[in-house]
């Protein structure tokens, strides 16, 4: 009886089977260490030993099929958070999506339902790694190609998505020799397996804004999943939204510096613009030139003045402006370009300066900044209570609200960011009566 419990406590391991090597934990420790919940922290861990094994298998099979995990999502923790499998990995042309099992003994599999029905994260092939994580080893299970698995699902009415947003396929489905992988790999072109196109969801999310600023932060719970506070077609928009999945992924780990929940609803809004609306290009400034959304607004913009006269035009105003900033101390650089834009909230004419320049570095590259003042055409002053917000997809930089004791008649604020960052303003007087502006950007590509 003793020889037949040691020999099953220490089964012999599979020929095929690779060893996972002490630096192979320590980095996937170090990668699962980003997820705040433990238990999806565990589901990180034993996935990044998995990659580990599959890259290690290609590696001593074929020295030129490399396994690139860098944009996969694996290395992107807000994504990693949320999908409980390791898909857009790249082998040449090819996209890979890593499913780890802890036995091959389970006769289902489960699938994350974003690798079957979303483009953006579907693969030309699911590959199975069994984990065994006590021994220190992994084993290359099996492969099936996103061809195999449409038809499989297509003949087989009774599977359909779970709840919580997956689907349980039987394990017979991938074929149980992985070395078909190496010949689908060494051999196939990657068009001949025809992948879904991902569509421009953006109207969609701007038509479910208000539903998302007030479903998004019951996530604030790590321990809470998208399934079960979203329906299906709301995830699918957050899942192929990289900044919303940011936005969520501060806000479990509890890096969004928010006071309350009115102010986390703002900034929400404020993000999901940002992401939707079209951006002003101010890059194109800098040669005297408006692209076609500040055209269409009718931004103007006006060359530097060193004098001011008496009939005050937007730049001689903007002019003596910069003259009483220049007496607080605020200086505005001589390089660069500022234009203006006249709108009306609640009646009240209003006016709105952005002065932009590339603000470059050696020390820091690629940045730009810019200098917004809001105020009113003489000789009419800001109405009390207007309030002025800056915002990014970091939080709201700003919110200030004009008073009648102040000593300026315009509000001023000066922001920065990379050559990518994107600047969203919004005027408001009530909660109810705001004029939110298209975002500033700064794409000197389009220059």
């Amino acid at each position: 009886m003793n020889s037949l419990i040691a020999s099953m406590e220490f089964e012999p391991l599979p020929l095929e089977s690779l060893s996972i090597e002490p630096e192979d934990i320590n980095r996937a420790i170090a990668l699962s260490q980003d997820i705040p919940d433990e238990s999806r922290q565990w589901q990180m861990y034993v996935n990044s030993l998995g990659l580990f094994t599959l890259q290690k298998w290609l590696e001593e099979r074929d020295d030129n099929l490399m396994l690139n995990w860098q944009e996969s999502t694996i290395a992107q923790p807000a994504l990693a958070n949320v999908i409980p499998a390791i898909t857009n990995l790249h082998v040449g042309e090819f996209k890979v999506c890593l499913i780890t099992l802890d036995s091959v003994f389970d006769e289902q599999v489960i699938l994350p339902r974003l690798v079957v029905d979303l483009p953006e994260f579907i693969p030309h092939f699911y590959v199975l790694v069994e984990v065994m994580e006590e021994q220190e080893s992994g084993l290359v299970q099996g492969v099936l190609t996103y061809q195999q698995l449409i038809e499989k699902l297509e003949s087989s009415p009774t599977i359909n998505p779970q709840p919580n947003w997956t689907y349980e396929i039987p394990l017979d489905w991938f074929e149980k020799d992985p070395n078909l992988l190496l010949l689908y790999l060494r051999n196939l072109e990657a068009n001949a397996i025809s992948l879904p196109t991902p569509s421009d969801r953006q109207q969609q999310l701007v038509a479910i804004k208000n539903d998302l600023v007030n479903l998004l932060p019951q996530l604030q719970s790590p321990e809470t999943e998208l399934w079960q506070v979203l329906n299906w077609e709301q995830g699918s928009l957050i899942l192929t939204s990289t900044d919303l999945l940011d936005w969520i992924y501060q806000l479990q780990t509890n890096n969004l510096q928010v006071e309350n929940t009115t102010l986390l609803q703002t900034y929400l809004l404020d993000l999901i613009k940002i992401v939707t609306q079209p951006a002003l290009n101010l890059g194109r400034w800098l040669w005297g030139e408006l692209d076609e959304l500040g055209e269409s607004l009718a931004w103007e913009l006006f060359p530097r003045l060193s004098s001011v006269r008496e009939l005050r035009s937007p730049a001689e105003e903007f002019a003596a402006i910069e003259s009483q900033l220049k007496t607080q101390g605020i200086e505005i650089p001589t390089v660069g370009q500022c234009g203006h834009y006249n709108f009306l909230l609640a009646g009240n004419s209003l006016r709105i300066y952005a002065f932009a320049w590339n603000s470059s570095t050696e020390i820091e590259p690629n940045t730009w900044s810019l200098f917004l003042i809001l105020g009113a055409p003489t000789p009419n002053r800001l109405p009390n209570n207007l309030k002025f917000r800056v915002s990014d997809r970091t939080g709201i930089l700003t919110e200030q609200q004009a008073n009648s004791q102040q000593v300026n008649s315009y509000l001023f604020t000066t922001v920065a960011g990379n050559w990518d960052e994107k600047f969203l303003v919004t005027v408001s007087i009530t909660e109810r009566v705001e004029l939110t502006l298209p975002p500033f950007a700064f794409d000197i590509q389009q220059m």
